[in-house]
């Protein structure tokens, strides 16, 4: 298996900016819904401040005006903190706010049809719930891939069953790209996340409804520095 995954790096070489963009303790999402009466813009904003360098723009229920409006604003934020934005869901967005990536479900847009829209230089990354749709987004030119949910969650609608901390486990040592492991996780069980082996780890509510969110962030990144020490 490591040789087929050898040979379909080599094809996707612009995978190398998805690995920089993952390399880092937290992959933000937004959820203005949770987010106790601030915009996206204002949320986006005080992750970057407490250091986040990885932010996803999701915004289901607004208009395309008002998705265009915050996009532009949050990929100033992100420009001036040299931080990555992805835009969910949307390439076209993506596309008009010169975001780094997008963000793909099961439902969305086909991987190859986005790549042709979006060309070489964008990340493209795709939500997977098992080995087989993760072997399936690997193969077919994703940069990276979300592993999960974890945990039960409720911040997504119609979302599917806690695929559980085997499917994580199976990432770790089986999928060559990079990847996000998502989904239901908190202050109190992203040390657990950890100590599987995850690198990249998203949170959603915990960061956007937390009242203080820079010392949310700092309690998560202490609560991850003690799993990795735990895994040693």
């Amino acid at each position: 298996m490591s040789e087929v995954h050898t040979v379909i790096e080599d094809e996707f070489p612009h995978r190398a900016r998805a690995r920089a963009a993952l390399d880092t303790d937290l992959y933000s999402i937004t959820a203005e819904e949770y987010s106790l009466g601030r915009s996206d813009v204002q949320v986006v904003a005080e992750i970057l401040e407490a250091g986040g360098r990885l932010v996803q723009y999701r915004a289901k229920e607004k208009n395309a005006s008002d998705k265009y409006r915050e996009c532009q604003e949050i990929r100033r934020l992100t420009r001036e903190a040299c931080a990555t934005f992805i835009v969910n869901d949307h390439p076209d967005l993506a596309l008009m706010v010169e975001a780094d990536g997008v963000h793909l479900g099961q439902e969305d847009y086909p991987i190859e049809a986005v790549r042709q829209l979006v060309g070489k230089e964008m990340i493209i990354g795709i939500s997977t719930h098992s080995p087989l749709q993760a072997e399936d987004a690997i193969r077919r030119g994703a940069d990276y891939i979300g592993v999960g949910p974890l945990f039960r969650t409720t911040t997504k609608k119609n979302v599917c069953e806690p695929v559980g901390l085997d499917y994580l486990d199976y990432a770790v040592s089986r999928v060559s790209i990079p990847f996000v492991a998502l989904g239901g996780i908190k202050v109190h069980n992203v040390s657990e996340v950890r100590r599987h082996g995850a690198r990249c780890i998203a949170l959603v509510t915990e960061i956007v409804g937390a009242s203080d969110i820079r010392r949310t962030i700092s309690e998560i990144l202490a609560a991850l520095k003690e799993g990795e020490a735990e895994a040693k």
